[in-house]
């Protein structure tokens, strides 16, 4: 391995990089060996331009690459299991005599409990790690965002962790949700008067 060093101190992973960010300084390595330049040597760069173009290649040298068809995939598995383990739930309750109406409310609020035991016992992170928006989009994704920052907060009480911080991630949610239901039933009564 042949090591040329010069006047700054930078190392680089190509002659290209070197030239980029304007420094003078570099190693020449095998290209087995090649290095990717550190947070701190791009931030040593002078030039405003010459720095963000570096810090835009250091990003997009260290973001994760994802494969689109497989997350899409593994969201349509995980959801269409969660899914399909919903209407099992609905036909499990009619099958013991209830009406429908009520044999889905017992199948979602059985969902929620689901999705809050399987977050108490930090499993339902690994669906939605493995899932992604297919463990999201369902109502067990949501009971999940109100239950994991109760768990999260408990430690602080009852009062400042969890009562202040149970509605956090879904606060928004519940929030915007009942302004344009008000909305919408206000505009449902002006067309109606």
């Amino acid at each position: 391995m042949v090591k040329v060093w010069q006047s700054m101190k930078c190392r680089k992973e190509s002659m290209a990089f070197a030239k980029m960010c304007g420094c003078v300084r570099y190693m020449v390595m095998n290209e087995k060996d090649s290095t990717k330049p550190s947070m701190e040597e791009i931030l040593a760069i002078k030039d405003q331009k010459k720095r963000n173009k570096a810090y835009n290649q250091y990003v997009e040298n260290m973001t994760p690459k994802s494969n689109c068809f497989a997350n899409c995939a593994k969201a349509f598995l995980v959801g269409g299991l969660i899914c399909t383990l919903g209407e099992g739930l609905n036909s499990f309750y009619e099958y013991l005599g209830n009406e429908k109406e009520l044999a889905a409310l017992y199948g979602t609020i059985t969902l929620i409990a689901i999705s809050i035991i399987l977050t108490g016992l930090n499993i339902y992170q690994k669906l939605a790690q493995f899932g992604g928006a297919g463990s999201i989009v369902p109502i067990t994704g949501f009971a999940n965002s109100v239950v994991s920052p109760a768990i999260e907060f408990q430690t602080e009480g009852e009062v400042f962790g969890v009562g202040c911080k149970i509605f956090t991630i879904a606060g928004p949610v519940i929030l915007y949700g009942i302004v344009s239901s008000w909305f919408v039933g206000l505009i449902y009564w002006i067309m109606h008067m």
